[in-house]
Protein backbone atom coordinates (compact mmCIF):
# COMPACT_ATOMS: atom_id res chain seq x y z
CA UNK A 1 0.00 0.00 0.00
CA UNK A 2 1.23 3.51 -0.43
CA UNK A 3 1.07 6.21 1.80
CA UNK A 4 1.51 9.70 1.61
CA UNK A 5 3.80 10.56 4.69
CA UNK A 6 5.52 7.57 5.55
CA UNK A 7 7.60 5.31 3.44
CA UNK A 8 6.98 1.31 3.83
CA UNK A 9 9.66 -0.96 2.80
CA UNK A 10 10.33 -4.75 3.63
CA UNK A 11 13.56 -6.64 2.99
CA UNK A 12 15.43 -9.62 4.39
CA UNK A 13 12.45 -9.67 7.22
CA UNK A 14 13.02 -5.81 8.47
CA UNK A 15 9.99 -3.21 7.65
CA UNK A 16 11.47 0.33 7.77
CA UNK A 17 8.98 2.86 8.38
CA UNK A 18 10.14 6.20 7.19
CA UNK A 19 8.40 9.11 8.63
CA UNK A 20 8.65 11.68 5.59
CA UNK A 21 7.07 15.02 5.82
CA UNK A 22 10.47 17.18 6.21
CA UNK A 23 8.62 20.51 5.73
CA UNK A 24 6.58 20.71 8.36
CA UNK A 25 9.98 18.41 10.70
CA UNK A 26 7.26 15.26 10.74
CA UNK A 27 4.91 17.20 12.57
CA UNK A 28 2.78 14.57 14.01
CA UNK A 29 -0.74 15.28 12.23
CA UNK A 30 -3.97 13.07 11.41
CA UNK A 31 -3.06 11.99 8.53
CA UNK A 32 0.85 11.19 9.03
CA UNK A 33 -0.44 9.35 12.48
CA UNK A 34 -3.07 7.28 9.93
CA UNK A 35 -0.28 6.46 7.70
CA UNK A 36 2.07 5.18 10.44
CA UNK A 37 -0.86 3.28 11.79
CA UNK A 38 -1.65 1.63 8.39
CA UNK A 39 1.72 0.55 8.06
CA UNK A 40 1.85 -0.61 11.52
CA UNK A 41 -0.77 -2.64 10.63
CA UNK A 42 0.46 -3.88 7.43
CA UNK A 43 3.91 -4.90 9.02
CA UNK A 44 1.51 -6.87 11.82
CA UNK A 45 -0.32 -8.89 9.08
CA UNK A 46 3.02 -9.70 6.75
CA UNK A 47 4.50 -12.82 7.89
CA UNK A 48 7.56 -12.08 5.74
CA UNK A 49 8.19 -9.35 8.60
CA UNK A 50 10.07 -10.28 11.59
CA UNK A 51 11.02 -7.05 12.92
CA UNK A 52 9.97 -3.09 12.44
CA UNK A 53 12.63 -0.29 12.27
CA UNK A 54 11.07 3.29 12.60
CA UNK A 55 13.09 6.01 11.45
CA UNK A 56 12.99 9.39 9.62
CA UNK A 57 13.65 11.48 6.28
CA UNK A 58 14.85 14.55 7.74
CA UNK A 59 18.23 14.76 8.15
CA UNK A 60 18.11 16.49 12.09
CA UNK A 61 14.44 15.64 13.20
CA UNK A 62 13.24 12.20 13.96
CA UNK A 63 9.66 14.06 14.86
CA UNK A 64 8.85 17.76 16.04
CA UNK A 65 6.16 16.11 17.98
CA UNK A 66 2.31 17.18 17.87
CA UNK A 67 1.05 19.10 14.85
CA UNK A 68 0.81 22.79 16.88
CA UNK A 69 -1.27 24.31 14.03
CA UNK A 70 -3.48 21.52 14.56
CA UNK A 71 -3.97 22.36 18.48
CA UNK A 72 -4.33 26.41 17.87
CA UNK A 73 -6.63 26.13 15.12
CA UNK A 74 -10.33 26.67 14.57
CA UNK A 75 -11.24 23.14 14.58
CA UNK A 76 -13.89 21.79 17.35
CA UNK A 77 -12.63 20.77 20.37
CA UNK A 78 -14.50 17.11 19.85
CA UNK A 79 -12.47 17.25 16.79
CA UNK A 80 -9.29 17.42 18.65
CA UNK A 81 -10.34 15.25 21.23
CA UNK A 82 -11.09 12.59 18.75
CA UNK A 83 -8.34 13.35 17.02
CA UNK A 84 -5.68 12.56 19.49
CA UNK A 85 -7.30 8.67 19.95
CA UNK A 86 -4.99 8.40 16.85
CA UNK A 87 -1.96 8.49 19.58
CA UNK A 88 -3.21 5.79 21.16
CA UNK A 89 -4.43 4.02 18.52
CA UNK A 90 -0.62 3.86 17.62
CA UNK A 91 0.86 3.33 21.36
CA UNK A 92 -1.34 0.20 21.32
CA UNK A 93 -0.51 -1.22 17.26
CA UNK A 94 3.24 -0.97 18.64
CA UNK A 95 2.29 -2.84 21.94
CA UNK A 96 0.20 -5.35 20.11
CA UNK A 97 2.47 -5.26 17.47
CA UNK A 98 3.34 -9.48 17.93
CA UNK A 99 6.91 -8.13 16.47
CA UNK A 100 10.01 -6.21 18.06
CA UNK A 101 10.28 -2.90 16.66
CA UNK A 102 13.55 -0.62 16.89
CA UNK A 103 13.30 3.41 16.78
CA UNK A 104 16.66 4.47 13.99
CA UNK A 105 16.47 8.19 16.13
CA UNK A 106 18.44 9.59 13.17
CA UNK A 107 17.54 13.16 14.57
CA UNK A 108 15.65 14.79 17.66
CA UNK A 109 12.99 13.10 19.15
CA UNK A 110 10.61 15.86 21.02
CA UNK A 111 7.29 16.30 22.48
CA UNK A 112 4.69 13.15 21.11
CA UNK A 113 7.46 11.34 19.26
CA UNK A 114 9.11 10.71 22.48
CA UNK A 115 6.05 8.65 23.16
CA UNK A 116 5.93 6.76 20.05
CA UNK A 117 9.44 5.98 20.94
CA UNK A 118 9.25 4.90 24.17
CA UNK A 119 5.80 2.85 22.84
CA UNK A 120 8.58 0.87 20.47
CA UNK A 121 10.88 -1.94 22.40
CA UNK A 122 14.68 -0.41 21.59
CA UNK A 123 15.97 2.99 20.57
CA UNK A 124 19.24 3.37 19.05
CA UNK A 125 20.06 7.29 18.91
CA UNK A 126 22.78 9.18 17.00
CA UNK A 127 25.16 10.90 19.18
CA UNK A 128 23.68 14.34 18.05
CA UNK A 129 20.03 13.23 18.64
CA UNK A 130 18.23 15.02 21.50
CA UNK A 131 15.22 14.27 22.97
CA UNK A 132 12.55 15.87 25.28
CA UNK A 133 9.22 17.36 26.25
CA UNK A 134 9.39 20.72 25.59
CA UNK A 135 5.46 21.31 25.27
CA UNK A 136 5.37 23.48 28.81
CA UNK A 137 6.72 26.02 26.92
CA UNK A 138 4.36 26.83 24.72
CA UNK A 139 1.33 26.49 27.22
CA UNK A 140 0.66 22.77 26.65
CA UNK A 141 1.40 19.79 28.30
CA UNK A 142 2.75 15.85 27.48
CA UNK A 143 -0.56 14.76 28.66
CA UNK A 144 -0.54 11.75 25.92
CA UNK A 145 2.80 10.49 26.24
CA UNK A 146 2.63 10.98 30.43
CA UNK A 147 1.62 7.17 30.78
CA UNK A 148 4.10 5.88 28.75
CA UNK A 149 7.22 8.00 30.05
CA UNK A 150 6.80 7.13 33.56
CA UNK A 151 6.51 3.41 32.62
CA UNK A 152 10.27 4.18 31.32
CA UNK A 153 12.20 6.77 33.43
CA UNK A 154 12.09 6.97 37.05
CA UNK A 155 9.18 9.61 38.44
CA UNK A 156 11.16 12.18 39.55
CA UNK A 157 13.17 12.34 36.65
CA UNK A 158 10.30 12.23 34.40
CA UNK A 159 8.58 15.10 36.32
CA UNK A 160 11.55 17.22 35.60
CA UNK A 161 11.48 16.45 32.13
CA UNK A 162 7.68 17.49 31.84
CA UNK A 163 7.80 20.23 34.03
CA UNK A 164 10.89 22.15 33.34
CA UNK A 165 10.77 20.90 29.10
CA UNK A 166 14.05 20.77 28.71
CA UNK A 167 15.92 18.96 26.00
CA UNK A 168 18.65 15.71 26.78
CA UNK A 169 21.29 15.12 25.01
CA UNK A 170 21.35 11.09 23.59
CA UNK A 171 23.51 9.85 26.22
CA UNK A 172 21.49 11.93 28.75
CA UNK A 173 18.69 9.98 27.65
CA UNK A 174 20.57 6.33 27.50
CA UNK A 175 21.74 7.41 31.77
CA UNK A 176 17.67 7.65 32.34
CA UNK A 177 16.76 4.54 30.45
CA UNK A 178 15.16 6.33 27.45
CA UNK A 179 17.86 4.93 24.92
CA UNK A 180 19.40 1.78 24.87
CA UNK A 181 22.01 2.35 22.53
CA UNK A 182 24.27 5.74 21.69
CA UNK A 183 26.63 5.30 18.66
CA UNK A 184 28.58 7.95 16.12
CA UNK A 185 26.75 9.13 12.77
CA UNK A 186 29.05 6.67 10.69
CA UNK A 187 27.91 3.92 12.96
CA UNK A 188 24.65 4.64 12.97
CA UNK A 189 23.40 2.68 10.15
CA UNK A 190 25.15 -0.35 10.66
CA UNK A 191 24.05 -0.30 14.89
CA UNK A 192 20.87 -0.37 13.28
CA UNK A 193 21.25 -3.12 10.67
CA UNK A 194 23.01 -5.63 13.13
CA UNK A 195 20.06 -5.27 15.82
CA UNK A 196 17.40 -5.36 13.11
CA UNK A 197 19.15 -8.74 11.83
CA UNK A 198 19.41 -10.18 14.94
CA UNK A 199 16.04 -10.07 16.03
CA UNK A 200 15.09 -11.29 12.30
CA UNK A 201 16.66 -14.42 12.98
CA UNK A 202 14.62 -15.39 16.20
CA UNK A 203 11.65 -17.70 15.99
CA UNK A 204 8.83 -15.57 14.93
CA UNK A 205 6.48 -17.63 17.43
CA UNK A 206 8.44 -17.54 20.18
CA UNK A 207 9.06 -13.63 19.59
CA UNK A 208 4.89 -13.02 19.14
CA UNK A 209 4.55 -14.93 22.45
CA UNK A 210 7.35 -12.78 24.44
CA UNK A 211 6.09 -9.71 22.80
CA UNK A 212 2.30 -10.48 23.51
CA UNK A 213 3.36 -11.07 27.35
CA UNK A 214 5.35 -8.11 27.82
CA UNK A 215 2.66 -5.96 26.36
CA UNK A 216 -0.24 -8.17 28.83
CA UNK A 217 1.98 -8.09 32.20
CA UNK A 218 3.30 -4.48 32.21
CA UNK A 219 1.01 -3.23 34.61
CA UNK A 220 -0.26 -6.41 36.61
CA UNK A 221 -0.24 -7.13 40.10
CA UNK A 222 2.78 -8.88 40.85
CA UNK A 223 0.70 -12.59 41.90
CA UNK A 224 -1.24 -12.49 38.54
CA UNK A 225 2.03 -11.63 36.11
CA UNK A 226 4.00 -14.40 37.31
CA UNK A 227 0.32 -16.69 37.05
CA UNK A 228 0.10 -15.57 34.01
CA UNK A 229 4.05 -15.87 32.78
CA UNK A 230 3.65 -19.02 33.83
CA UNK A 231 0.79 -20.22 31.85
CA UNK A 232 2.79 -18.59 28.93
CA UNK A 233 5.93 -20.81 29.46
CA UNK A 234 4.20 -23.74 29.29
CA UNK A 235 2.52 -22.81 26.12
CA UNK A 236 5.86 -21.64 24.66
CA UNK A 237 7.58 -25.17 25.43
CA UNK A 238 4.64 -26.91 23.65
CA UNK A 239 5.61 -25.48 20.35
CA UNK A 240 8.50 -27.01 18.05
CA UNK A 241 10.48 -23.76 17.95
CA UNK A 242 11.38 -24.50 21.62
CA UNK A 243 12.11 -27.74 21.13
CA UNK A 244 13.91 -26.96 17.83
CA UNK A 245 15.81 -24.05 19.27
CA UNK A 246 17.21 -26.00 22.49
CA UNK A 247 17.79 -28.98 20.17
CA UNK A 248 20.16 -26.62 17.88
CA UNK A 249 21.99 -25.73 20.69
CA UNK A 250 23.06 -28.96 22.06
CA UNK A 251 24.25 -30.21 18.57
CA UNK A 252 25.83 -26.87 18.09
CA UNK A 253 24.38 -25.32 14.84
CA UNK A 254 21.83 -22.68 13.85
CA UNK A 255 17.99 -23.48 14.57
CA UNK A 256 16.05 -24.12 11.84
CA UNK A 257 12.34 -21.98 12.72
CA UNK A 258 9.21 -23.64 11.65
CA UNK A 259 6.66 -20.88 13.24
CA UNK A 260 4.79 -23.70 14.65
Amino acid sequence: MAYEKVRYEVAKGVATITLDDPETRNALSNELLADLLGALTEARSDEAVRVVVLTSSHEKVFSAGGNLAGFGGDTPTVHKHLGAERFIDVFRALGELGKPSIVAANGHVLAGSLGIALACDLIIAKDTAGFGTPEINVGLFPFMIMALIYRNVGRKKATEMMLLGERLSAEQAREIGIVNRVVAAEEFDDAVAEWAAKLAARSPLVMRLGKDAIWRQMDMPLVEALDYLRAQLTIELTTEDAVEGVKAFFEKREPEWKGR
